[in-house]
């Protein structure tokens, strides 16, 4: 599972971006793989490890709702790779 959201301001200030992924890794644990920054610039990212899939998921949607209380909306892959 993998959220991307974005932050439009003005026309002048380029985008924000937030991304939460859930990924396996090969000891059996879930991982929470956050990145955020400014669109076109390289970004900040964080990897929290959980011992299973509802920790994880928890943790993502929690991650997500504070994004989206934030401003954020959801973004279309096809709106993050024009900009």
């Amino acid at each position: 599972m993998t959220t991307c959201l974005l932050y439009r301001q003005t026309p002048r200030r380029p985008s924000r971006f937030y991304r939460i992924e859930l990924a396996m890794n090969l000891f059996s644990e879930v991982s929470v793989v956050r990145e955020w920054g400014v669109s076109g610039r390289n970004g900040q990212s964080v990897i929290n490890i959980y011992g299973n899939l509802r920790e994880a998921s928890v943790a993502a949607d929690k991650h997500r709702n504070r994004m989206l209380k934030r401003g954020y909306d959801r973004a279309h892959m096809q709106a993050m790779a024009a900009e």
